[in-house]
């Protein structure tokens, strides 16, 4: 396989014509150098945030001298630092995503959207580390900012594949726990699993201050169930297997599907998780634009 096939879910043209686009941070983050996003700690740049009264110690050039004319009291200037950001993109790799029609699987839709991502981050300054989990962590590269890395996460995209149970809630439990600083992690997964426990998962994220977004992956052949003769349907995560008619079936799997849905849309809008359902027959320079454009707007 030549260099190039491996990284067939790269599209130059579309690196291109989003590259005009930042990728931001919703939340103020934590980085180790002077970025484009705001930090969680005052700095000194060019936006004003707050007053704070004098302390012993403090430079005295950030003293509002106007303000201290009018009440005779110290108050101190702070600004917002900027700050780059530490960018996870958690790529679930469990079998379930080995699953497509015409357009693809979620999997090869995933790993397009994560390469994009990685490239988009890396062209900004920010650090940007891959994690591929199923059942167990697969493959985990920490967040580096630099060309050289940025082939890594690359290469490692090009190795992976859907194989394996998933056990999604405990990897984003388990993430959320050794991430110590906060930082940006975008999650790539069709969500087959218990709703609670992924929201529980999607809530410690955001009690650890970490900005989460998850793009939940569907095939359409998932949410239409149009299926229209007895059909052999086989769990790709466990052995089961199914041979029945789909229309015996159809009333009661499209109002668990619907409900699993709604029940994931309305935990991430609580607990403030920026959240994109996306079928595989979309766009995807489209999908990554109006995600981008949405989080720079806010």
């Amino acid at each position: 396989m030549s260099h190039d096939a491996k990284r067939d879910f790269l599209d130059t043209a579309a690196l291109s014509r989003l590259a005009a686009l930042q990728v931001s941070a919703r939340l103020p983050m934590l980085g180790s150098v002077t970025g484009i996003h705001r930090s969680a700690t005052r700095g000194s740049s060019v936006e004003f945030a707050e007053y704070r009264k004098y302390a012993p110690g403090d430079d005295i050039r950030h003293v509002d001298w106007r303000v201290y004319g009018r009440t005779d009291r110290f108050y101190m200037k702070e600004f917002e630092a900027d700050t780059n950001l530490r960018c996870y993109l958690a790529l679930d790799v469990s079998a379930s995503m080995g699953f497509g029609g015409a357009s693809g699987t979620k999997f090869e839709y995933a790993r397009r959207l994560a390469a994009t991502l990685a490239h988009l981050l890396a062209l900004q300054g920010d650090a940007v580390g891959l994690l591929g989990f199923a059942e167990r962590t697969v493959r985990e590269i920490p967040p580096r900012h630099s060309p050289a890395h940025l082939r890594h996460v690359y290469d490692a995209l090009a190795e992976l594949k859907p194989a394996g149970a998933s056990a999604i809630a405990d990897r984003l439990h388990d993430l959320a726990e050794r991430v110590r600083h906060r930082a940006l992690v975008i999650v790539f997964s069709d969500f087959f699993a218990e709703p609670d426990a992924l929201l529980d998962s999607f809530q410690h994220m955001r009690f650890r201050k970490h900005d989460l977004a998850v793009f939940h992956l569907l095939d359409r052949q998932e949410a239409a169930f149009a299926f229209d003769r007895p059909i052999r349907f086989a769990d790709l995560e466990t052995p089961f297997a199914l041979i029945t008619d789909p229309a015996v079936i159809r009333d009661n799997y499209l109002n668990e599907f619907n409900r699993h849905l709604e029940t994931l849309q309305r935990g991430s809008r609580e607990f403030q998780v920026d959240y994109r359902r996306v079928f595989t027959d979309a766009d995807y320079e489209k999908v990554l634009a109006a995600f981008l454009l949405d989080r720079m707007r806010k």
